[in-house]
């Protein structure tokens, strides 16, 4: 409410923008150089100290989330071709590791919710305009298939000659194929997710964070192959990391160097160290992946591990930019005023 007890509305006080100028420094211009600035220089601030927009609950469970959901993923999809290509080893590994992998990804999303044992309520409803309905029966339909085939990758050799042995076993690999089906869109929902909110920096990456968050996807499965198969079957996991590094990398540049002002969410703080870690233990292992890991077991291991940990440092980055991004007041201003000035310029010219 203002003074004389009209509503306030959403700019703050009567006339006003939400944003303050003032000008600061030694000299006349605020600056120390003598000299009167033109432009004031600009802070912006919210009224009451408080964000513009509230800054996400999710703790740190959620970025854990996302990469667990990516590496359940890519591993079913590689598990499924090492299957049909005759690497058994490649195929227990990967198999086993998507399992174990959408395990603690389903903990991690039920754990930050603010009521846990309400879960099942989201399935009552498919709703395919919400982003996180569509993610959450993709997750459901994904998670049978992965179950099924690392069962039967656990099946002891005394029980396979048995009728229940045998069933698990001629199921293993429909089982495996229906996980892979699902495995793109499991890779890639949480990409969509994140960036149909309103926080600035998941938002205005729209169009490249599904090509991290595959990408980051594929590294981190075929860095869990590297790790765990013998160097002789890590052919195709070598080969998907590597793709999936180069896709990551590329796709994570064009980010920081898209223009306007949200882009610096990216690269300042807390945001830009997480993702300059990642991008070098990426492009490391990548590297590693395409030379010595071709014939090197500890290569190799230590390849598909700098591929897991740059996966990982890639999620908690894009979710520290997007906190970030919700604390500064000017992330949301800016933008708002540069779309309403492209707007009005566009009513003038036409």
């Amino acid at each position: 409410m203002t003074d004389d007890g009209s509503p306030r509305g959403p700019r703050g006080r009567a006339g006003s923008t939400g944003v303050r100028a003032r000008t600061g420094g030694a000299g006349p211009g605020g600056d120390g150089s003598g000299e009167r600035s033109v432009v004031p220089s600009t802070e912006f601030r919210s009224y009451y100290g408080r964000p513009v927009l509230k800054p996400p609950v999710w703790e740190w469970k959620i970025p854990a989330y996302l990469f667990t959901g990516g590496l359940a993923a890519s591993s079913a999809l590689l598990g499924a071709g090492a299957d049909l290509t005759g690497r058994p080893a490649l195929r227990r590994a990967s198999r086993l590791g998507s399992f174990c992998a959408l395990v603690a990804s389903t903990y991690l999303l039920v754990a930050d919710l603010g009521r846990p044992e309400r879960f099942h309520h989201m399935l009552r409803v498919a709703k395919p305009t919400s982003p996180m309905s569509v993610g959450t029966w993709i997750l459901v339909a994904f998670g049978p298939g992965s179950a099924v085939a690392a069962t039967a990758e656990l099946l002891p050799a005394s029980s396979r000659a048995t009728l229940p042995g045998r069933l698990l076993r001629m199921a293993a690999r429909p089982a495996g194929l229906s996980a892979a089906v699902f495995a793109p869109g499991l890779a890639s929902y949480t990409a969509v997710l994140l960036s149909q909110t309103a926080v600035p920096a998941w938002h205005d990456a729209r169009r490249e964070m599904p090509f991290v968050f595959t990408g980051s996807a594929a590294a981190s499965g075929g860095g869990l192959g590297m790790l765990l198969a013998p160097v002789a079957e890590a052919g195709p996991a070598r080969r998907l990391g590597a793709a999936g590094a180069a896709a990551e990398l590329v796709a994570s540049r064009l980010i920081e160097r898209r223009p306007g002002l949200v882009t610096k969410a990216y690269t300042t703080g807390r945001a830009h160290r997480l993702r300059r870690a990642s991008e070098y233990l990426t492009l490391g292992g990548a590297l590693a992946a395409l030379t010595v890991a071709r014939r090197n077991r500890p290569a190799a291991a230590a390849a598909g591990l700098a591929l897991l940990a740059g996966s990982a440092l890639q999620r908690f980055g894009t979710f520290e930019a997007g906190v970030a991004s919700t604390e500064d007041p000017a992330y949301v201003v800016v933008p708002q005023r540069e779309r309403l000035s492209e707007r009005d310029a566009g009513r003038h010219g036409s």
